[in-house]
């Protein structure tokens, strides 16, 4: 089996979020493909199948299959544009949960995504605890958006990922403006079996149109905090986003099962 590894939002080699990325002929078993995602111990592993004029894409982390990802989204049709002879400007993908597509426009590569709103919540104590520092507030989707006051206050944070683990929450995004883009983020997600991904593309359909509405603007710039960091091209667009990156491939190689 081909396998690509790609750093995704980043222009370089070592930055940016690596996935690796698997092209199927036909679907292999959950349970192998869990087995082929602990192996890799990545943020996550994306699996796809062609089927004629789209892609069936499906995610996994080292620990289970995920609903939406968008580092391994994009590393996918980053792998599809540059070695699978794929012509079309655009490559479209369909999921659990609908469909998606990415273009490609020069170097810089943009995905079709859902846009997720959310809802004020409590900011209760076990999240307190569990980054260390009181948020002014919290916002709940599939993950929980953590809004503090400054960029400062998000690279600061020392999260016990104990804690954090035990929220109901596949992931905690914490998020504040930035010094110079839009906005900043991290984004720790220990119960997927990722205390820290270096940079969320599906965080980013949460945090697009939070910030669109915060900062009465449509089109945005972003940059995730991590180590390796991300740097990412949003775009407001009623019931879906934009995000825009780039990806570089760091290893080609094969499974051998």
């Amino acid at each position: 089996m081909k396998i690509f590894q790609v750093d995704a939002f980043t222009d370089h080699v070592f930055g940016g979020n690596p996935a690796a990325v698997c092209p199927l002929d036909a679907w292999i078993s959950e349970e192998l493909m869990l087995q082929i995602a602990m192996e890799n111990n990545l943020s996550e592993t994306a699996f796809f199948v062609n089927e004629g004029s789209i892609y069936h894409i499906r995610w996994f982390t080292p620990a289970l299959e995920i609903d939406l990802c968008g580092h391994a989204t994009l590393a996918s049709a980053h792998v599809i544009f540059s070695y699978l002879n794929h012509q079309a400007p655009t490559v479209r993908f369909r999921y659990a949960g609908g469909s998606l597509s990415v273009s490609r426009k020069h170097d810089l590569l943009t995905m079709d995504f859902p846009s997720i709103s959310a809802i004020e919540t409590e900011v209760t104590a076990q999240l307190v605890s569990g980054l260390g520092k009181k948020p002014i507030k919290a916002m709940k989707a599939r993950d929980l958006l953590a809004l503090f006051k400054n960029e400062q206050e998000i690279r600061d944070l020392v999260p016990d990922f104990s804690v954090l683990a035990k929220t109901e929450h596949l992931g905690i995004i914490a998020t504040a403006p930035g010094e110079k883009v839009d906005f900043v983020s991290r984004f720790f997600a220990p119960r997927a079996g990722i205390n820290e991904d270096p940079v969320t593309g599906s965080a980013h359909c949460m945090l697009i149109p939070f910030w669109a509405n915060v900062l009465g603007k449509s089109t945005l710039r972003a940059t995730q905090l991590s180590a390796r960091r991300g740097e990412l091209f949003c775009k407001n667009n009623d019931d879906r986003v934009l995000i825009s990156g780039k990806a570089v491939t760091y290893m080609i190689g094969e499974v051998c099962l």
